[in-house]
């Protein structure tokens, strides 16, 4: 590793050091992967591993027991709200166990859906309720082969993307191309006289929603910090090139994502550090570097939607700021109700981060906490989905965005026809 200089006895140790902390901020890079490949071999639920606290497992649970029916999906026909999503797994709503062919147990999904859907959570992500505020259905997975239902939107989002093409095999460049293919063949259609899922109106009036990011920033935190900084403006070029294509193509609404405070995440927390590394803990745990650079990416993408706000005029391009959203349930966790934000909800090693970078959630030895308890972190790396609900109700109110409007006024405002 470049900067590393061995020497006799404290600089061999300050190498191997370097380079063990090297090997797990890799693993981190790839986190996603990790899980999902944990996901494919998972355990039958009656294998759980539980915390000191001994809550119950999902199977004893009242509520799972009673009703293994998820609520009712509300009917696409009534709504008219049409969303396009893209990003990684914070907001994927099936995609990768669908392209996987996955078969996910239980706990994933054991709060709302009762059952596992493919969301990297216990329930609903911030996608999920965004839907439900707009009255409109959940997105279906672009590339889920049965009961997808694509008249309200696609959802093309997948877990471990990035933004950087090549980065994984779903980049956000792979998303775009998915998309327009969407869009020519349904353009073939009506002029076939067929009448596909979303009309030249639809596509029109749709929102064009992006969230990603936090896998290219995690993947290059091994380097210098100076050298993770020359990087985020390559992740947020791909990004504004995206929105420069979408809106070439008749998108004129679009609800822009930046990253959340990556520093506070257990999967972060839990690679080892020497107390001389420069990984410092801010005032309430969390690692300065990490939340820097997520805060430097945030900076630059506000940047960048400011640029594009001034040339595109005729469309509607809203920042919002997941930053300040996440860090607040770590900052003022009590007031939410958590008494452990740092903490993953289902994992191992208990207390302070039940994080362990071999024996992750859906492990054969994960520790599982009680259905009810109030946590941010689901798996180490993804939200809960009660965390997700206070996040998705603050992003809701339009206070944390750039213009200052909610996503139900950018649904309800009229733009110029420029087909």
């Amino acid at each position: 590793m470049t900067g590393v200089v061995a020497g006799a006895g404290g600089g061999n140790k300050a190498a191997g050091a370097t380079l063990r902390l090297h090997h797990y901020l890799v693993m981190a890079g790839v986190a996603a992967a990790f899980v999902l490949a944990c996901l494919r071999y998972a355990p039958d639920p009656a294998g759980y591993g539980f915390l000191a606290v001994a809550p119950r497992p999902v199977e004893a649970d009242a509520g799972a027991r009673r009703d293994t029916t998820p609520p009712p999906r509300p009917s696409s026909s009534s709504s008219s709200v049409v969303i396009f999503n893209f990003g990684d797994s914070n907001s994927d709503t099936g995609g990768m166990a669908a392209v996987n062919g996955m078969n996910i147990n239980l706990p994933e999904g054991r709060t709302f859906f009762r059952r596992p859907t493919g969301r990297l959570s216990d329930g609903r992500l911030v996608i999920d309720f965004i839907c439900e505020s707009l009255h409109t259905p959940f997105l279906s997975p672009y590339l889920k082969a049965l009961g997808a239902d694509f008249s309200n939107g696609v959802n093309f989002a997948i877990g471990g993307s990035t933004a950087t093409p090549g980065g994984s095999p779903f980049s956000l460049d792979v998303q775009l191309h998915q998309w327009l293919y969407f869009r020519a063949r349904s353009m073939e259609m009506i002029n076939l006289g067929q009448r596909p899922p979303i009309d030249r109106e639809g596509f029109r009036k749709a929102i064009y929603t992006i969230d990603i990011g936090q896998n290219d920033v995690s993947a290059y935190m091994h380097l210098p910090y100076d050298q993770v900084l020359a990087k985020i403006p390559g992740f947020v070029a791909q990004i504004k090139y995206t929105i420069e294509t979408l809106y070439s193509h008749g998108a004129r609404k679009f609800w822009i994502h930046g990253t959340g405070a990556l520093g506070c995440l257990p999967q972060k927390l839990a690679i080892p550090r020497d107390a001389d590394d420069g990984d410092q803990l801010d005032a309430h745990g969390c690692l300065k570097t990490y939340n820097n650079a997520a805060k430097r990416f945030n900076a630059l993408l506000g940047d960048a939607c400011a640029q594009l706000r001034r040339r595109m005029v005729d469309a509607a391009l809203v920042f919002v700021d997941m930053y300040a959203v996440k860090y607040d349930l770590v900052a003022n966790h009590t007031t939410h109700g958590i008494e452990k934000p740092l903490m993953a909800c289902c994992g191992y090693g208990g207390p302070p981060y039940n994080y362990n970078h071999f024996k992750a959630c859906m492990s054969a030895e994960m520790q599982l906490c009680d259905v009810g308890t109030r946590f941010i972190s689901w798996d180490g790396v993804h939200f809960t989905e009660a965390a997700n609900a206070i996040v998705a109700a603050k992003v809701l109110t339009g206070d944390y965005s750039t213009p200052r409007v909610t996503i139900a006024k950018l649904v309800n405002s009229t733009l110029p026809n420029d087909d």
